[in-house]
């Protein structure tokens, strides 16, 4: 039977409502894509599920899972990659689901926590969590209970909550919905919900989802390079760098938003580790590789002591004279020729991935310029191309460098880490560390050799960066400052 052509019926075969949600009708959200991003049939929706299932083979996870990714599209095309996040879910119990979601069809300013009393799916009825939804929209003025992007519009019913119900209904049988749909996708909007998710959540019976599928409509090539740099920095849990290239479109995924809500949330609850289970694109199901879309199943889990060591990144002596090389001969050819330089593409894997950097001009000792770009949007050899090259004509400290100063620079190369926010500020050590200090628009950034050289301790070193950001050298206080820090690679002409 083909249950792509299965018409779309209503299903509203349930039990009576319980007398707690008063007296009056209950709203309820019906099925929207039942018959089209999957099957209508009960029975055989369950049997794709299962059969789904059955093929998701990866190496089950230690520890507790606190949230996880899945993607949204037709059951067919993102259904095998979507399968290795809930076949990790088998055997758990949670009584609670938060499933957060983009809004493909309307266009508002705040994250939507559903005002009804259940979603529908052709497996039954999944009651929503009224009084936990409730409490989570008095703690931001950025969350609303609304139907907005829930309710089914002229334009289409909003699917990337609902193809994720008959999956977990599958897995973890009852529980209760918390539906939420954010219409903002900055990394203000998705803060507030993460930083609110985790308040509110006690205990380990409540899983949140992020509903996302990554990048649309690219060749299969150039959509898995880019789908996998988003994926390398979630798995370095870098992110506030993904957000931003999200923001910039540097990065696509339709679900970033979400995707960046749940680490937040993930990560105060305690989780220490993300794990990407499964990559693929339509390419790979549908064999049409000139227009794809990227696919991910990614779990966020609190780990055991030890098993959430991150491998340090690191520079050979090669690669560090490359860029060093390409510092200067950037700088050069920019001063004399007033354009940027074309490189030719670096062999080096290591100078290949994107990576934050900072280039530092120096002339008799004294600081002559310093530009940087604190998230990685680009492959390492270009990043210091620009970076040394902003520093040179852009620093607004100083005038443009001059061709009769160039053979008096001295150049110094500080690589970038990915950024992790600090959950305790004893985890900061002077010398290793530089910090990012940001707080609503407000945002700076001080080097790991910074502190060394001024002769601070770790309390002055966080009001410098406060003071750095614009703000009170107190901010590092209070609740609504996010403090993330980094090592960085530092290299430079005249020193190791």
């Amino acid at each position: 039977m083909d249950w792509l052509k299965v018409p779309l019926v209503a299903l509203l075969a349930m039990a009576p409502w319980p007398q707690a949600w008063g007296e009056g009708s209950p709203k309820i959200r019906e099925a929207g894509v039942a018959g089209s991003f999957y099957p209508s049939n009960p029975k055989a929706l369950s049997a794709m599920i299962d059969d789904m299932l059955a093929h998701a083979t990866a190496p089950p996870i230690k520890g507790s899972i606190l949230a996880v990714v899945a993607p949204h599209a037709g059951y067919p095309y993102s259904g095998p990659v979507a399968a290795y996040t809930y076949a990790e879910l088998k055997g758990r119990k949670f009584s609670r689901v938060v499933v957060i979601a983009p809004s493909h069809y309307e266009a508002f300013n705040f994250t939507s926590v559903y005002d009804g009393d259940a979603y529908v799916t052709p497996l039954g009825s999944i009651p929503v969590d009224k009084a936990f939804s409730g409490k989570l929209t008095k703690m931001n003025s950025t969350l609303r209970l609304s139907g907005r992007g829930h309710d089914h519009t002229p334009e289409g019913a909003e699917h990337a909550i609902e193809v994720q119900l008959p999956w977990l209904q599958r897995v973890l049988g009852e529980f209760e919905l918390v539906p939420i749909v954010m219409g903002d996708q900055s990394y203000e909007s998705s803060r507030a919900l993460g930083v609110a998710l985790a308040k509110l959540i006690q205990g380990g019976d409540t899983l949140i989802v992020a509903s996302s599928d990554l990048s649309h409509y690219y060749p299969y090539n150039e959509a898995a390079k880019m789908d996998h740099k988003t994926l390398n920095a979630l798995a370095e849990w870098d992110y506030l760098s993904m957000s931003r290239n999200f923001q910039s479109r540097v990065w696509e995924a339709c679900g970033g938003a979400p995707i960046v809500a749940a680490m937040i949330a993930a990560e105060r609850m305690g989780a220490n580790q993300a794990k990407v289970l499964k990559y693929a694109n339509s390419g790979d199901t549908s064999g049409d590789r000139t227009r794809v879309v990227g696919y991910s199943a990614d779990v966020f889990v609190k780990a055991q002591d030890g098993e959430a060591a991150e491998q340090p990144f690191s520079l050979n002596d090669h690669d560090k004279k490359e860029l060093l090389a390409l510092a200067r001969k950037s700088v050069e050819y920019a001063v004399q020729h007033r354009e940027m330089y074309q490189p030719e593409a670096s062999v080096s894997e290591a100078l290949n991935q994107d990576r934050g950097a900072f280039v530092t001009l120096h002339k008799s000792g004294a600081l002559r310029g310093c530009i940087g770009y604190t998230s990685a949007t680009k492959p390492l050899y270009l990043t210091v191309r620009d970076t040394a090259t902003f520093a040179a004509l852009q620093d607004p400290r100083f005038r443009a460098v001059s061709a009769s100063e160039l053979p008096q620079l001295d150049y110094e190369i500080s690589v970038l880490s990915p950024l992790r926010r600090v959950t305790n500020v004893q985890q900061i050590k002077v010398g290793q560390h530089g910090l990012l200090m940001k707080n609503g628009s407000y945002e700076g950034l001080l080097l790991p050799q910074v502190p060394v050289e001024e002769g601070w301790d770790r309390k002055t070193f966080l009001e410098e960066t406060c003071r750095k950001a614009g703000m009170r050298s107190s901010c590092w206080q209070e609740e609504d400052t996010d403090i993330f820090l980094f090592t960085a690679v530092v290299f430079g002409e005249h020193k190791p």
